[in-house]
C-alpha cells in the first residue's frame, strides 16, 4: 500500500504522523511511504532522515494526497485538505467531529474512509491512542496553569506551590481519567493543594490508592462544583465522552463569580470544552478574559512540545498503521477495537456520539463496511 505522511498544517502544530523509525517498518513490509518535504522539520527529523529509511521525498500536498492510499496525520484535515481526500482513501488521524459539524459534512462529501484515533478502544474498555496525548495535555495544563497565574499575564500573582508561611494555590481538576490524574500528579509535585472531581467512585478510588492524602477527591455534584470553582485560583476541564461533545460543568453565571485573576485550562476544547465560556484558542494567542477569570484553551496542546509528542504517539498509533497497510479496510473487520474508530465512511457517519452531536443519524461500522 502507498502510505502518505504530509507535513501538518494547522496554525502552530509541529507534530508529524510517523517519525522514521514507523516508516521504516512500514517498508520493511514491503509498502511505499510518502513524506512530503519538511513534514518532520517541527521534531528536528529531516528530509534525509527520511530518505535513508527508505521514504519518497514527496514536495507539494496535493501530490501526496493524490497518490497516498493511506494517509496518516497528527491532526483533523483543514479545509483544503479536505478538497484532496476520495472515495475509496483512508485517513487515520485525531478527528474531533463532535465539536466540528462542518468537517464531518466535509468529510462525508469526499466519499473517504476517516478512522479517528480518539475513538479506537483497547479490550480494556480504555482509548490507546488518546491516552498519550491525553498524558501530555495533563501535565502541560498544570505548567500554563501556574505560567498564567502570574500577575504579567493577567493573573491573580499566586504562586502555584507557594512558600513557608503562605499557602499554595488551590487547583481544581474536574475529571479523574488521564488528563486528570496526569495533571494531578504534576500540580501535587509542584506543592499545590489538590483536589479532582469526578462522578465515576472507582475513578476516586483509584486516584486515592495513587496519592494518598496528597490529594483530596469528592464526588462531582453541582454543589461540589460551584463551591470549589470560587475559591480556586486553577481549574483545570479535563472531561471527555468518548466521541461526542463534552458537557458544559461550569456555567457563564459561575465564571462571573469567580476569583479575579483564576485561570481555567479547558483540555476538553476538541469536544466544545467544559466551561461555558470557552471558545478554541491557539498557541499564538492562547488566552482571553472573561469578567477578570483567564481562559487557556489551545485546541492541539501537545503541538507545543511536537517532538514529545510526536514519538508517545507513533509508539501507540503504529500498530494500527501496520494493520491498515496490511490489510486496508479489512482491519477494520477483522478488528473491533480498530473499527470503533471508524467515524465516516463512504459518505455515512459511522459513530454514534458524533451523530448525536452533529444532530443526525448514523450508521453502526460493522454495518456500512459490510
Amino acid at each position: 500500500m502507498r502510505v502518505g505522511i504530509p507535513k501538518e498544517i494547522k496554525a502552530q502544530e509541529y507534530r508529524v504522523g510517523l517519525a522514521p523509525a514507523g516508516v521504516r517498518e512500514l517498508v520493511a513490509r514491503g509498502h511505499e511511504v510518502l513524506v512530503q518535504c519538511g513534514a518532520g522539520a517541527g521534531i528536528g527529523v529531516t528530509d534525509a532522515d527520511y530518505a535513508a529509511v527508505g521514504a519518497r521525498l514527496v514536495g507539494e500536498a496535493a501530490s501526496l494526497f493524490a497518490e497516498a492510499q493511506l494517509v496518516v496525520k497528527v491532526k483533523e484535515p483543514q479545509p483544503e485538505e479536505c478538497g484532496y481526500l476520495r472515495p475509496g482513501q483512508l485517513l487515520f488521524t485525531y478527528l474531533h467531529l463532535a465539536a466540528a459539524p462542518v468537517l464531518t459534512q466535509a468529510l462525508c462529501a469526499s466519499g473517504a474512509s476517516c478512522i479517528a484515533y480518539e475513538t479506537v478502544t483497547s479490550p480494556e474498555g480504555g482509548l490507546p491512542l488518546l491516552a498519550p496525548m491525553s498524558e501530555v495535555a495533563g501535565r502541560m495544563a498544570v505548567q500554563a496553569g501556574a505560567c498564567y497565574l502570574e500577575k504579567p499575564r493577567q493573573g491573580r500573582g499566586v504562586l502555584l506551590g507557594g512558600v513557608p508561611g503562605v499557602p499554595p494555590a488551590e487547583v481544581l481538576i474536574l475529571g479523574g481519567g488521564v488528563v486528570g490524574s496526569h495533571a494531578a500528579m504534576i500540580a501535587c509535585g509542584m506543592g499545590a493543594r489538590v483536589r479532582v472531581l469526578d462522578r465515576n467512585l472507582a475513578v476516586l478510588r483509584r486516584l486515592w490508592r495513587q496519592f494518598g492524602n496528597q490529594l483530596e477527591t469528592e464526588f462531582a455534584t453541582a454543589e461540589a462544583v460551584e463551591r470549589h470553582c470560587l475559591t480556586a485560583d486553577l481549574v483545570i476541564g479535563s472531561v471527555l465522552v468518548p466521541g461526542a461533545s463534552t458537557p458544559r460543568l461550569v456555567s457563564r453565571e459561575l465564571v462571573g463569580r469567580m476569583q479575579p485573576g483564576a485561570v481555567l485550562v479547558d483540555v476538553a476544547i476538541d469536544q466544545g470544552g467544559c466551561f461555558a465560556t470557552s471558545r478554541p484558542t491557539t498557541h499564538g494567542d492562547p488566552v482571553y478574559l472573561v469578567d477578570q477569570v483567564l481562559h487557556y484553551c489551545v485546541a492541539n496542546m501537545p503541538g507545543a512540545v511536537p517532538r514529545t509528542a510526536t514519538f508517545a504517539l507513533n509508539h501507540a498509533t503504529l500498530p494500527f498503521v501496520l494493520a491498515l497497510a496490511d490489510q486496508g479496510l479489512d482491519a477494520l473487520r477483522q478488528d473491533p477495537h480498530l473499527a470503533a474508530g471508524l467515524n465516516v465512511h463512504a459518505g455515512q457517519i459511522t459513530h454514534g456520539g458524533v451523530a448525536d452531536s452533529v444532530g443526525t443519524s448514523y450508521i453502526p461500522p460493522a454495518q456500512a463496511l459490510s
